[in-house]
């Protein structure tokens, strides 16, 4: 859970820590994280709310005639951050939710679409929403002009040993830097493309998880940078190899009891994990559009490299949509396999969340569980078994939560009709490119 802080606590820890600068951040619509930066002169009025900016310069925000926004920082998220940029003090971070001039939460942001989704949830019944992100990424090394290249740091590949590598090295300082922003690190290793890595950390509520991703993505490509590498969440960034998943684990817990978990139901798991369950593959074709919002995500939801294609789940086999992991009481959960770390945080946990909702209140059971591998199940079979394919492109993904009235209201119509407006866009420049692939077959033609 997110940690008590006071403003006397940040007060105190500007002083101890040498604070000069206070960054200011919050996240746009396509998951990237903006901030605005204040000398400590003007800590007073970040704490009482008084930080304004002009938010018809971020994309999907707002017009130019409705265009001032102010930040409101959660204190929960205050951190120093263990670099300086080269400044003569340190630096503090503060997540921020936006709000109107009026005070009120601003629509278009997508931490406070979060907010507003699991708030739905505590009025059924539940208390939380816990998750694990398994975010993977790919460490190039940097030319010498500072630019980036695809020339990987190893060729090692799954959980080698590589101690004396630039990537281990970089790796190690990623978890030490971690550790010292209180995040708690349970596993890093080498994943199975050349130059890819992993480092997962402990599982948390949906809110404190998101803002943790963000976190973690801006601590990467620091440390990456210090060791003349370049990291990247792109979700396929070599052809031919594994791309950047972000299995995304969630379990829903009222009080102290993980409500998935029952030991004498099937599979070990409760009526209401199956009926969220269900909820999830119902709407996942328009929810894929959120987890993979960028034209690359759909080169790497392809057969022959384990990210899933076709919406089917199981308990065993990686080859589905959705894998239930073996676990105990706690730790049992949902793992979603299809989502890459290029998706906005908050809002495909808003609409993961808003799906399984729908799916307890609607109490339908799931499809049977995949048993074999659903790569080399025949098309009829697949067909017999009621499995679908996930959209093959951004193009259809859109179409498909076009479609989805419930996954729509997930993101709220400010939300909806920017996310529609971004990736349509994002299509049209996609379709009018000329990629080197089609000069080197069609010049001569």
């Amino acid at each position: 859970m997110s940690k008590q802080v006071t403003v006397e606590d940040i007060r105190k820890s500007v002083k101890e820590h040498n604070v000069c600068f206070l960054r200011l951040a919050f996240t746009d619509i396509n998951g990237k994280l903006k901030n605005v930066e204040l000398p400590t002169s003007q800590l007073d009025k970040v704490l009482e709310n008084e930080i304004r900016f002009d938010g018809s310069s971020i994309d999907s925000f707002v017009r130019i005639e409705e265009s001032d926004m102010i930040l409101y920082p959660d204190l929960s998220t205050w951190l120093v951050l263990p670099w300086s940029d080269g400044a003569s003090g340190n630096i503090g971070r503060l997540i921020c939710s936006v709000h109107k001039v009026d005070g009120t939460p601003f629509t278009g942001d997508p931490r406070n679409n979060l907010k507003r989704i699991l708030e739905k949830m505590k009025s059924m019944g539940y208390t939380a929403f816990d998750v694990g992100f398994e975010a993977e990424f790919h460490l190039f090394k940097l030319a010498d002009n500072g630019t980036w290249t695809t020339n990987v740091c190893d060729r090692a590949g799954y959980f080698d040993m590589t101690d004396s590598d630039d990537g281990a090295k970089c790796r190690r300082e990623i978890v030490e830097t971690l550790e010292s922003l209180d995040f708690e690190v349970e596993a890093a290793h080498h994943e199975a493309g050349h130059g890819q890595q992993e480092i997962d950390f402990k599982f948390d509520d949906a809110l404190t998880t998101a803002d943790r991703v963000q976190t973690f993505k801006m601590v990467v490509r620091t440390v990456a940078k210090k060791h003349g590498l370049c990291a990247t969440f792109m979700a396929k960034p070599l052809e031919g190899e594994p791309g950047n998943g972000m299995h995304t684990n969630m379990s829903l817990f009222k009080g102290e009891q993980n409500v998935f978990y029952d030991p004498n139901g099937q599979y070990g798991l409760s009526k209401t994990a199956l009926y969220f369950l269900n909820g999830i593959l119902q709407h996942a074709r328009a929810i894929t559009a959120i987890g993979n919002p960028t034209v690359n995500s759909y080169k790497r939801l392809i057969p022959g490299f384990e990210a899933p294609v076709y919406i089917s789940w199981a308990t065993k086999n990686r080859s589905p949509l959705v894998r239930i992991p073996s676990a105990g009481p706690l730790t049992t959960r949902l793992e979603l396999r299809s989502a890459d770390p290029t998706a906005n945080p908050y809002l495909l946990l808003a609409a993961t969340l808003q799906a399984g909702l729908q799916g307890i209140e609607d109490e339908r059971l799931p499809m049977e569980p995949i048993m074999s591998n659903v790569f080399e199940m025949t098309e009829s079979e697949r067909q017999a078994r009621g499995i679908k394919p996930l959209p093959s492109t951004l193009h259809n993904a859109v179409k498909a939560f076009k479609q989805d009235e419930l996954i729509q209201s997930a993101l709220g119509e400010h939300l909806t009709r920017s996310f529609i407006d971004s990736k349509e866009l994002e299509w049209a420049k996609y379709t009018q490119s000329v990629s080197e692939w089609e000069l080197q077959h069609y010049i001569d033609y």
